[in-house]
């Protein structure tokens, strides 16, 4: 095999969309109904998720986590889409066995509403680099794609099939990316929504050198020219 050869297959099996780019489109079946993507999600941000495989351990606590946060997501201006390579009736009846048999943490009875993609060609699953063949060839891993009002990828988390994914910090990261985007700020390691955010450092050389001064008279918390922090009003 040549090396041409050999890049050619390589790209034809594993694309993933990176950080910038447009979130590829696709039409499918879900379980709540014909999906259009990204057009039917325009001006709100998904995170649009996938999942190795219906009636799965690691899965079903996840599905029923997501389900529990649908509206707390929901009030973050935030939908969520998911993704595997199962039929829809496949979906469905893992949907009604969660709901009808399994509790987790405390959660019962829960009632999966965000619409689940059936991908049995892997279109989509392709697509988004969800298909990595050194892990199968027939399963799609854990991945988080986070995409903003105007269809484009902001932030993407892979996580192996044995691991279950943090939700904490898929809402974290989702309000660190909105508050950045409404303040024209950063967020420090560890950020929680309610503390200090960083404020951009300056372009050029002459304006860091007045800087510390400068911020203190407008209430920021300077460590240096290049790191001073802020608090929001909200």
């Amino acid at each position: 095999m040549t090396e041409s050869t050999e890049k050619c297959n390589c790209e034809e099996t594993v694309r993933v969309p990176l950080i910038g780019d447009k979130a590829p489109a696709f039409k499918a079946t879900t379980t709540q109904g014909p999906m259009n993507f990204p057009e039917d999600y325009a001006g709100k941000w998904v995170i649009l998720f996938s999942h190795p495989a219906d009636f799965t351990p690691v899965c079903t606590t996840e599905f029923i986590t997501f389900a529990s946060l649908q509206e707390e997501f929901r009030t973050l201006n935030c939908e969520l889409v998911g993704v595997s390579v199962d039929s829809i009736h496949s979906h469905i009846a893992w949907l009604r066995a969660i709901k009808e048999k399994i509790e987790f943490r405390g959660l019962k009875n829960v009632d999966v509403k965000f619409p689940v993609v059936a991908d049995l060609k892997m279109d989509v699953a392709k697509k988004y680099g969800m298909i990595q063949p050194n892990v199968s060839d027939t399963a799609a891993v854990r991945a988080v794609f986070f995409i903003d009002p105007n269809s484009v990828i902001r932030a993407l988390i892979y996580y192996p099939a044995s691991a279950g994914r943090n939700f904490d910090e898929i809402k974290r990261l989702l309000i660190a990316l909105q508050t950045a985007d409404k303040n024209k700020v950063a967020t420090p390691a560890d950020w929680r929504p309610g503390q200090p955010v960083i404020v951009p450092a300056p372009n050029t050389i002459g304006k860091a050198n007045d800087r510390v001064a400068e911020a203190a008279k407008a209430g920021y918390d300077c460590k240096d020219w290049f790191l001073c922090f802020k608090n929001l009003s909200e």
